[in-house]
C-alpha cells in the first residue's frame, strides 16, 4: 500500500521557510487554498482504495496487500456511482490509491470518467507499472498529479518493496512522467532505514531533477505495525536536514516543493528553529501556520477514505471506525451523518478532548493535536497524545512555565 499524497494535515516545508512562497502552490485544495467558513461547508478530499490487491509486498504496508484477489470489491457500475456522487457532493479531490490502483482492470476508465465529471484526480503509484505508454494515457486523461514511492535507494528500497528491480522501475516511472509532461513526484515513508540514507536520497532528488517531494511520517498499521517509530532525536535531525536541503535549493533557484505529512508538530518545529535563526521570517510562519489552523486537513474533517470494499473511515489508516458503505449508502449521505459518530464528533471538535502532553501543548490550536489515529493505535484512546511528537517538553510548556 504506497502513501498517499495530499492526504492528512501536510506542513508545506518550502512555503514555511522560503521568502518567495507565492511560487509554490498547494496541491491540496480544489478551492484555491480558501477554507470554507464552517465545518457544515467543508467537504474533504477522499483517499480512495479502489483495489487492494499489489504486485509488490511492502514492509510499511498499512493495507496488508497481496498479489491476490480480494472478493466484495466494488464493481464498475458500483464505482461508477460512486464517482457520480462525489462529483455531484463537490469534494475538492480523489486521491486513487490501493494496494496497487493500476492494477485495477479498470484504472483508467475510473480515472477518466471521474475526471470527465469535474473530479480533480491524482494518484499514488509503486511506479512498476508505469511505462511510457501509461504516463502519456495520464496524462491524456488530465490526471492532476502522480506520487511515486520511494523508499530509498537501490536495493534498500528493494528490499522496503519485497521485490528486485523496483526501485529502477520507480526511477523510470518518474521518468517516463516527465517525458510525458505529467506532473508527478515523489512519496518518500521516514522510516529508520530511509532516514539512513537521507543524504544520499537528498542528493538524488537534485540529480533527477525532482519538482515535488513528500516526505511521510509512518504510521503504525498493516504489516507496517511492527516498524518503530523514529526516536525524537533522529526525527528531528531528519527535519533540519530536509529544511536546510530546502533552503539550498531555493538559493539556487529551484521551484522544489517538499511537504512533510502526518505530523503537523513539524509546522510548530520549523518555527522554532526559524525564530532562533530567522525571527522575520518565523513571524511570516506563524502566520501561516495560525491561518491553517491544526485541524483543517485533518482525519474526520477535511480527509476521509472510501477502501476497497466500499467501507468509509475518517482516514485510510483507521479502519477500526467505520461509518457506513457506498454500497447501502452514497458517500455523501453517510458523511453528512458522520457528526452522529462519536469518533468523528470528537476529531472536529478534538482540541478539549487532548489528554498527556497534547492536552498540555500551547500549540494545540495551530498543531490539532498531532495525529489522532497513531495515539489511538498505541492505548485505544483517540484523545491521548500522539506518540509521534518529538517536540520537547520545554518546547510545548507555555511560555510561562518555559520561563
Amino acid at each position: 500500500m504506497d502513501f498517499s499524497l495530499g492526504d492528512h494535515p501536510a506542513v508545506n516545508v518550502t512555503k514555511l521557510l522560503c521568502e518567495n512562497s507565492e511560487l509554490f502552490g498547494g496541491m491540496r485544495d480544489g478551492n484555491g487554498g480558501c477554507a470554507p467558513k464552517s465545518v457544515r461547508q467543508r467537504k474533504p478530499l477522499v483517499v480512495w482504495n479502489i483495489t487492494r490487491r499489489c504486485n509488490l509486498r511492502c514492509l510499511h504496508c498499512y493495507a496488508d496487500s497481496t498479489s491476490k484477489h480480494y472478493p466484495g470489491e466494488l464493481t464498475l457500475e458500483q464505482s461508477m456511482h460512486v464517482i457520480d456522487d462525489l462529483a455531484d457532493y463537490q469534494v475538492p479531490a480523489v486521491h486513487l490509491s490501493g494496494g496497487e490502483p493500476t492494477l485495477h482492470p479498470h484504472f483508467f476508465d475510473l480515472a477518466g470518467y471521474a475526471i470527465a465529471r469535474g473530479l480533480r484526480v491524482t494518484v499514488s503509484t509503486n511506479g512498476t507499472r508505469i511505462d511510457s505508454g501509461a504516463a502519456e494515457r495520464l496524462k491524456d486523461l488530465g490526471v492532476a498529479y502522480v506520487g511515486i514511492s520511494l523508499d530509498g535507494l537501490g536495493g534498500q528500497h528493494d528490499h522496503f518493496r519485497g521485490r528486485a528491480g523496483t526501485f529502477q522501475k520507480a526511477v523510470d516511472a518518474f521518468r517516463h512522467c516527465r517525458g510525458a509532461g505529467q506532473k508527478a513526484g515523489l512519496q518518500i515513508a521516514l522510516a529508520r532505514q530511509v532516514v539512513a540514507q537521507l543524504p544520499e536520497i537528498l542528493r538524488f532528488i537534485e540529480q533527477e531533477d525532482i519538482p515535488r517531494v513528500c516526505f511521510h511520517h509512518l504510521v503504525s498499521s498493516g504489516r507496517g505495525a511492527d516498524l518503530e517509530l523514529l526516536r525524537a532525536s533522529e526525527t528531528r535531525a531528519a527535519l533540519r536536514m530536509i529544511g536546510d536541503a530546502v533552503l539550498r535549493w531555493n538559493r539556487g533557484g529551484h521551484s522544489r516543493e517538499v511537504l512533510t505529512v502526518d505530523q503537523p508538530a513539524d509546522g510548530v518545529f520549523f518555527w522554532l528553529t526559524m525564530r532562533r535563526k530567522n525571527p522575520k521570517r518565523a513571524e511570516a510562519i506563524w502566520r501561516q501556520l495560525s491561518a491553517n489552523g491544526g485541524v483543517r486537513h485533518a482525519a474526520g474533517l477535511g480527509i476521509s477514505n472510501i477502501d476497497s470494499q466500499g467501507n468509509v473511515h475518517p482516514d485510510e489508516f483507521w479502519h477500526a471506525c467505520t461509518l457506513g458503505n457506498v454500497k447501502d449508502r452514497p458517500f455523501s449521505g453517510i458523511w453528512n451523518n458522520a457528526a452522529n459518530d462519536d469518533v468523528i464528533a470528537g476529531l472536529r471538535d478534538r482540541l478539549p478532548l487532548l489528554q498527556g502532553r497534547c492536552g498540555d501543548c500551547r500549540f494545540k490550536e495551530v498543531c490539532g493535536g498531532g495525529f489522532r489515529v497513531r495515539a489511538f493505535q498505541k492505548s485505544g484512546n483517540p484523545w491521548d497524545e500522539d506518540p509521534g511528537c518529538y517536540l520537547r517538553d520545554y518546547e510545548t510548556a507555555t511560555e510561562e512555565a518555559a520561563a
